[in-house]
């Protein structure tokens, strides 16, 4: 059998079981993995270097579905590689099966999860710089993508940064088949515009016939050039090709083919070819950057300092110590302060302008490598990469994430640069923590802490500078809270984290001069939340307020209401947040328009006192 001949059988076994995988599930996209079976098994019979008994070979080749709902074709190459059996390739879709409808890391060979459409090639970039900068190994990262998710920002995020970092090891196949779910994708088979945008943001573009066996070879060659380019390799496909009821024919998209057995008998019949692409040679090990002791970040009670510097100074010392540690900024390093650890740790730094959605893709890909990712920008920013945040969760991936200015507490800048909507955000993420401190020695035990949290981590910190509260050599465990004022005679309990904790204890020290105990938890941990610190606290004084400065849906008040939720005896709970549209001021002004400056604490405080002794 001709090279050509068995790569064409291996390409009707692919498609064949992607039928049979759908069909098996009923349900499924088989005819966007039929278009692109040619093109894959060229690359998995000859071109991709991956050893599947050591998927955590660090030479090894990294192959992503940014078309994650092509994983029947995926789960097909698994099998003909012998990675899995055909009794797993059948069980697709079904519960407990790690055969899902669109891949997860849950899955050996897959890095991360690539279900929503745009998140395959940004996350590819990652790796792929992992690999020139952080590991500096030859391996290379090829991505199947579709030609529907083309028409995404974060695409061309993705092409914008690639380009700029010069990722020759980064292979883009772009499947165009002209149909996407509800009919023609915005440029059908018009290759020649893909092949302008793509050269137009520094890629080499290569234009095939994704059937033509011989192209698709030469492609593959010519992307292994290595001159300094990443490569897409626009291909032409069919979508459902070789399968007469469905071959290039809108409405079947996202459907087990009718009459599955047919379109076998039309495709060849079953295969049974097995292919295990070659392994990586040699035995070169990722990078090590070297690593000395260094003193961590320390600062004296009462000194001022905002938490955003404390996050920097912070970072930078853990940095000198831990080799593996990296940061990324969205190009407000300045802000963030994560520039005092592009000063100390430059080859570890990663500027990725403004481009959230590839700061947080980045942050993936390294992550997938085993480097430890902090990635910043503003609070308010955060949600442009929301979607990539939540399916950093579905991808298991450990990522730390830096949100500064949230707040009204930032002052004149005004609403557009203020983060009121990230705690709920955050806390809304599977399996996230949330982090919110209030003193610079505090901040620098948080973010100790982080470097080994598992899951999406998130640190909001204050613009402003704030007293330093603790001691540096004090713990703050996450999951944790600290009583900062406490008697056994408090009559009401604040709680507060951020800069509203100093506006919580300038309202204890108001109400205590006139004669009302207050007790004062600092909620350092939003997510996981200490349940027993408040309960404790409500049992003593019967009444809580919550003060923070975010919107009041899904913030620490939502997140102390909760732990009450079935609690048959609940105390008297009120919210103070931002409840008005901010806008510009000084902070104190925005702070006090809002309701949560010392003033409204107190306020509210002594009307709830009031109304119990009344109705005592």
């Amino acid at each position: 059998m001709s090279e050509h001949e068995r790569w064409r059988e291996l390409g009707q076994q692919l498609r064949v079981d992607s039928v049979r995988a759908a069909a098996a599930a009923g349900s499924g996209h088989p005819t966007s993995s039929i278009s692109a079976a040619d093109l894959m098994a060229v690359l998995l019979a000859k071109y991709l270097r991956y050893d599947f008994d050591r998927p955590a070979e660090p030479l090894n080749d990294h192959l992503i579905f940014s078309k994650g709902h092509a994983s029947p074709l995926l789960y097909s190459l698994y099998k003909a590689a012998e990675a899995i059996s055909d009794e797993e390739l059948l069980s697709f879709r079904k519960l407990g099966s790690r055969l899902e409808g669109h891949p997860t890391p849950e899955i050996p060979w897959v890095d991360v999860a690539t279900g929503s459409l745009g998140q395959g090639l940004p996350c590819a970039v990652g790796v792929a710089l992992a690999g020139k900068r952080l590991d500096r190994l030859p391996y290379r990262v090829w991505v199947l993508c579709g030609d529907s998710e083309l028409a995404e920002g974060s695409i061309w995020e993705a092409f914008d940064h690639a380009s700029y970092e010069g990722l020759d090891n980064l292979i883009a196949i772009l499947d165009v088949n002209r149909l996407g779910q509800r009919g023609e994708t915005m440029h059908g088979w018009d290759t020649a515009t893909y092949v302008r945008r793509a050269e137009a943001f520094g890629w080499r573009a290569i234009e095939i016939d994704g059937h033509d066996f011989e192209q698709i070879d030469r492609a593959y060659e010519q992307a292994l050039a290595g001159d300094g380019q990443p490569v897409a390799i626009v291909a032409r496909t069919v979508k459902g090709k070789g399968v007469s009821a469905v071959e290039n024919r809108n409405g079947f998209h996202g459907k087990p083919l009718a009459d599955p057995e047919a379109a076998i008998r039309e495709l060849g019949g079953l295969h049974n070819l097995t292919v295990r692409p070659s392994a990586p040679a040699g035995d070169a090990q990722p990078h090590r950057f070297a690593t000395q002791e260094a003193t961590a970040a320390g600062w004296k009670v009462g000194e001022e300092v905002a938490t955003r510097r404390a996050f920097g100074e912070a970072l930078a010392a853990l940095g000198a110590s831990d080799g593996r540690i990296v940061a990324l900024d969205g190009e407000v390093g300045n802000s963030t302060f994560t520039e005092l650890f592009a000063a100390a740790h430059p080859e570890r730094y990663f500027e990725m302008y403004i481009a959230e959605q590839q700061l947080v893709a980045t942050a993936v890909g390294f992550q997938v490598r085993g480097w430890v990712p902090f990635a910043a920008t503003f609070a308010a920013f955060c949600s442009r990469a929301y979607d990539f945040i939540r399916m950093a969760a579905v991808s298991r991936a450990d990522i730390r994430l830096v949100g500064s200015h949230c707040g009204v507490s930032i002052g004149e800048d005004g609403p557009s640069q203020m983060g009121l909507e990230d705690i709920a955000a955050l806390r809304a993420v599977h399996g996230s923590t949330v982090l919110y401190p209030s003193c610079a020695n505090q901040t620098a035990k948080l973010v100790e802490a982080m470097v080994d949290q598992p899951g999406v981590s998130y640190l909001r910190t204050t613009r402003a500078s704030l007293p330093v509260l603790y001691a540096a050599d004090e713990e703050f465990p996450v999951g944790g809270s600290r009583v900062v004022r406490t008697s056994d005679v408090d009559e009401i309990t604040f709680v507060a984290a951020g800069i509203t904790l100093h506006e919580a204890l300038a309202a204890a020290d108001e109400l205590a001069a006139e004669g009302t105990a207050v007790r004062v938890i600092d909620l350092y941990s939003v997510k996981p939340i200490d349940e027993q610190t408040l309960l404790e606290a409500a049992e003593a004084t019967g009444a809580l307020v919550t003060i923070e400065d975010h919107h009041p849906e899904g913030g620490i008040g939502d997140a102390v209401l909760e732990v009450f939720a079935d609690s048959t005896s609940r105390p008297r709970i009120v919210t103070l947040a931002v409840r008005v549209m901010p806008s510009s001021g000084t902070p104190d002004e925005l702070l006090a328009q809002a309701g949560i400056d010392r003033a409204q604490i107190a306020a509210t405080a002594r009307t709830l006192v009031a109304a119990r002794v009344t109705r005592a």
